[in-house]
């Protein structure tokens, strides 16, 4: 897509090191004209001469921009591979410092928590922003999971605004569980965002109401609201602790009794049953007597990629990872006998 007579994939990459994206789109223009004057490029950017100029400063003070020794009054651009290199170098040294410094902290924290002196077990986290602005903390700050219980009724932040912060997360190769209300799917944007989490290879699953909001890190560190609806928004912060742990039971037990979530083809969502069909069942029966899936694709008739498929489905509906753990699942939901 052009944006101001620029045509490019990488739009907006270079806010990364410290460009706004008037800058960017400046100084890419220039690197495409090669020199030009201020004018000339403020009517290529579709901006005033006094903005542009203001603008070719702050890449001079960059050293991404110079004037023209040559050519008094134009403005030429700094080769990209080293002005843009020096920036990335400079950031790259900030970035060592900033994680030695987090590091140092961190244990100066953990060395307080053991002597007793550490922060409180629970912070109360008062006002829309500051709830909101920690709630996307949390989760920025997560390097394995996220687990969350999603509510119909969300007390600050909507699905649409956490959408960059979970799909930042999801770059970074954070696996996310969610489990949120069925009437959370019938919100105008609710199948849309289920179908982009499931993109993204969340696990999601459905249930008629979760017993509250709630959103956890790493199994290290939690958020639940606190206030009711109509006061000041609120939230808890719950540390490692006992309570903590409480949390993690909770969320482990709505979702094991969670319906995993399927979209169909034109976007519906299609909610397992919570019980196999007949076929699942003699399969599933099959297995358990000891055959191989050859052999029970050939018994009932069935493509082998269709019985490897449908054991598949029968292992998310159970929420399991191995077929020995189908099996105990089927014994205690009664899908087979033993």
């Amino acid at each position: 897509m052009a944006r101001n007579g620029c045509e490019s994939g990488v739009d907006g990459l270079l806010g990364a090191i410290g460009l706004d994206e008037g800058q960017e789109s400046a100084y890419r223009a220039l690197v495409a004209l090669g020199s030009a004057e201020a004018a000339d490029l403020a009517h290529r950017l579709a901006l005033p001469v006094p903005q542009t100029e203001r603008t070719l400063r702050r890449l001079e003070r960059r050293g991404l921009a110079a004037r023209s020794s040559a050519r008094p009054g134009r403005w030429v651009a700094a080769p990209p591979a080293v002005a843009l290199g020096a920036l990335l170098t400079q950031q790259r040294q900030e970035l060592e410092q900033a994680e030695l410094a987090a590091e140092l902290l961190a244990r100066e924290y953990r060395a307080e928590a053991a002597d007793g002196a550490g922060p409180d077990v629970v912070e109360v986290v008062t006002g829309a922003s500051a709830v909101a602005h920690r709630f996307h903390q949390i989760q920025l700050g997560a390097v394995r999971e996220v687990c969350s219980l999603s509510s119909a009724r969300p007390l600050v932040v909507s699905g649409m605004e956490n959408e960059p912060t979970e799909e930042e997360a999801a770059v970074r190769g954070v696996a996310y569980r969610v489990v949120v209300e069925r009437d959370v799917l019938a919100l105008p944007t609710g199948i849309r965002e289920a179908s982009t989490a499931l993109v993204r290879g969340a696990g999601v699953r459905v249930t008629g109401r979760v017993p509250t909001s709630l959103v956890i890190a790493d199994g290290t560190l939690a958020m639940v609201p606190l206030t009711a609806h109509g006061a000041e928004p609120a939230a808890l912060v719950v540390h490692a602790s006992g309570l903590l742990e409480s949390l993690l039971g909770l969320f482990e037990a709505v979702w094991r009794e969670a319906v995993p979530l399927r979209l169909g083809a034109t976007g519906a969502p299609e909610e397992s049953g919570g019980v196999p069909d007949t076929t699942d069942l003699e399969i599933l029966t099959l297995l358990l007597a000891g055959m191989t899936d050859s052999s029970v694709a050939k018994h009932l008739e069935l493509g082998l990629r269709t019985v490897q498929r449908r054991v598949k489905g029968l292992m998310e509906l159970a929420g399991v990872t191995t077929r020995l753990q189908l099996g105990w699942y089927a014994y205690e939901r009664g899908w087979v006998a033993r």
